[in-house]
């Protein structure tokens, strides 16, 4: 057998994980149209992480090497290169598979070797009249220098010849007045994308030049920008400065760049030379550069519901009543809430009763990614208004999100909130709300803790947990988390939370250093864990010598892990399983030891460095047994996927796990079992 690594470099693993993300765009169990959502978003995650991950190994020097395989900046950055043409090869025949299955549904994407001479003319007067008068073109020269192109938008670019000397022209095809795509006279469900429309009209835009060759091109910029105060002026003020990051982003580096039609070598050259790219960062598609247009076909087909997923609406939790108040439910047990199988109705009645009650006296909260129209931020609005003491910390560094998040620090700041804006050189990524009550001279809490962030929005698709509590020990550690916070500074000691950076990760290694003691004693021994990353060395160096003691571990890892499971003699005590389907896998769980004894944690942190020292997160135990049994249950529920879950080999591959008997999607299942438990179900 030959031997393994128990090491996976972050940036290739990653590539495995959207790997699995493009698998599912070819699944056939998969319905027409969510098969083309996971195409979308394929491309989506794929964008994201040249502009993040890709954009970042450029600011390295080449030869420094990450901690656990040492490949180099440059190394790594030519095997993503090469990993990519894998990968974007693949997407390429899975689209092409997916046309002719949407031509058998009605839906066509033609070109002009597809489409009768009529609907040629019909386009070329649309053409003419619609599109023409919106364009900008340029031919590059001493005078019309190479224009700055946007990140991720789409260009045509000819080479044109006249008078025997050779030019680039370029047009912008990506515009907010001119749409996706236009359909044909007499069938809206056949189409063409704007941007082959405008291609084929070059001739006519560059009419006194002759066309060479002409392609459609797209680029990635880094998004790399450093958000760290530093980089600001002493006086600035920290909202103005980060508008200012925000607007740098858009014109960082290019570090990708793809072409639809094949050109001329010397072509690429050119335009490598103007963008300052390397050909190995220029990639070929056959597919369409840019696939947001996927979303209307999908609605084209909504008629159609065999081409969808069954549809699912988040339930009445069981254990909530939605008749009675919620703090007095809280007050009597603990609540918990399942995303997305559970609505997250019964959180916003919590905050708008907190905005009333005449009992609380203060609301705090950390808000990360919030949704567009945000009820949590109306009910937040609703109790400053009332009088409460709303203190608010928005993390502006929520990369993407910033500027939604500028927007709403704005709207709270003017309804009387009070705003933080987290710490220096470091997020705030917990989902932690405090509320505060006053009766007579007692002091009482309300604390919530989340796996995921304070959005509806995301709550209908990602599998997250919230938890609500009255313990008067974790209502006074949450407060402590914020007085720290508000003093700009971190809480140093917890007996209760995980609450990074000085008090989570160091707990996780005691409490997995427990488990290695039972082993070495003969006892039983297990660590379950469900993360959406692992790249933290020193807990991975622990889980290896954890396996080697004899503790058994089962990981649920949705995405990166720098861990390979199953290597003899290192992790074979380990086992790693992806699941990637209809709902994103999101929450996190921490599990120490079973039976009765066990401990159990939800979380907001992955084992990543970055969450686990260089971020405030927050972790909580679950100390009412029916909610720890439910969060166990729903586990190895997971572990038991056989439909949706992929298992890590010693490799670093992945392969899908074996049904022997019945199958078992746990995301499905989880969702047939909120329906029968809920006391009214929705529809």
């Amino acid at each position: 057998m030959p031997k393994y690594s128990c090491f996976d470099n972050r940036e290739l693993s990653w590539l495995k994980f959207n790997h699995r993300v493009l698998e599912e765009a070819c699944d056939e169990r998969v319905p027409l149209c969510e098969q083309l959502s996971f195409l979308s978003i394929f491309q989506s995650n794929l964008d994201e992480f040249y502009m993040v991950r890709v954009g970042s190994l450029f600011d390295l020097p080449a030869d420094e090497k990450e901690n656990k395989t040492y490949m180099t900046s440059s190394e790594q950055l030519r095997a993503i290169f090469k990993e990519s043409r894998i990968l974007l090869h693949e997407k390429d025949m899975i689209y092409a598979r997916l046309c002719d299955d949407l031509k058998k549904n009605g839906v066509e994407i033609v070109d002009f070797h597809s489409i009768a001479e009529t609907e040629a003319s019909y386009l070329e007067r649309y053409f003419k009249a619609e599109i023409e008068p919106l364009l900008s073109p340029q031919i590059v020269g001493k005078k019309q220098p190479f224009p700055f192109l946007q990140n991720k938008a789409i260009y045509a670019v000819v080479v044109l010849e006249k008078k025997g000397s050779e030019k680039l022209g370029i047009v912008p095809c990506t515009s907010a007045v001119i749409p996706e795509f236009i359909p044909l006279p007499g069938n809206a469900h056949r189409f063409i994308l704007s941007e082959e429309l405008i291609l084929h009209f070059m001739p006519d835009i560059f009419s006194h030049h002759t066309i060479k060759s002409k392609t459609l091109i797209r680029i990635i910029r880094s998004a790399d920008i450093d958000t760290e105060e530093d980089n600001m002026g002493e006086e600035e003020d920290y909202r103005k400065a980060m508008e200012k990051l925000i607007r740098k982003r858009s014109r960082l580096q290019p570090v990708k760049m793809e072409f639809s039609r094949l050109m001329d070598p010397a072509v690429i050259s050119r335009l490598c030379e103007y963008l300052k790219l390397d050909e190995s960062q220029v990639f070929h598609s056959e597919a369409p550069l840019k696939l947001s247009f996927i979303f209307k076909v999908r609605d084209m087909l909504r008629h159609n519901k065999e081409l969808f997923f069954k549809r699912r609406v988040p339930q009445k939790p069981a254990d909530i009543d939605p008749s009675m108040s919620m703090i007095s439910q809280i007050e009597q047990k603990d609540r918990f809430l399942s995303f997305p199988y559970e609505s997250i109705k019964p959180f916003l009645k919590l905050l708008r009763e907190a905005s009333i009650d005449s009992n609380v006296v203060s609301i705090k909260m950390t808000l990360y990614r919030v949704a567009t129209n945000s009820k949590v931020v109306e009910a937040l609005i609703e109790a400053a208004e009332n009088g409460k003491d709303v203190v608010v910390l928005v993390e502006l560094r929520a990369r993407f999100d910033e500027e939604n998040n500028i927007e709403w620090s704005r709207r709270l700041e003017d309804a009387g909130c009070r705003i933080i804006y987290g710490l220096d050189k470091m997020k705030v990524h917990s989902k932690l709300c405090l509320i505060t009550k006053k009766n007579d001279n007692e002091i009482s809490y309300i604390t919530q803790i989340g796996t995921g962030n304070y959005n509806e929005k995301t709550s209908e698709i990602y599998t997250d947990f919230s938890l609500m509590t009255a313990n008067d020990e974790i209502g006074l550690e949450a407060n402590q988390v914020f007085n720290a916070l508000c003093l700009g500074q971190t809480v140093t000691e917890t007996k209760h939370l995980l609450v990074a950076p000085n008090c989570l990760q160091n707990k996780l290694i005691c409490m997995m250093e427990n488990e290695i003691a039972k082993a070495r004693e003969g006892k039983p021994a297990y660590i379950g864990i469900k993360a959406n990353s692992l790249t933290d060395k020193k807990l991975i160096k622990k889980l290896i010598a954890a396996s080697c003691a004899g503790v058994k571990i089962d990981m649920i890892i949705r995405g990166t892990s720098c861990l390979v499971a199953g290597v003899p003699d290192e992790t074979e005590n380990i086992t790693i399983r992806s699941i990637v389907g209809r709902f994103l896998e999101h929450h996190r769980i921490y599990m120490f030891g079973s039976g009765d004894e066990s401990k159990v944690y939800i979380s907001s942190a992955d084992f990543m460095t970055r969450n686990t020292l260089k971020r405030v997160e927050i972790g909580v135990p679950v100390m009412d047994t029916g909610i720890k049994n439910r969060i166990m249950n729903i586990f190895h529920l997971m572990m038991q996927d056989n439909v949706k879950a992929r298992i890590q080999q010693p490799d670093g591959t992945y392969r899908h796990a074996v049904a022997y008997g019945k199958e078992i999607n746990a995301q499905e299942q989880l969702y047939d079992e909120a329906y029968i438990n809920a006391p009214n179900a929705y529809n």
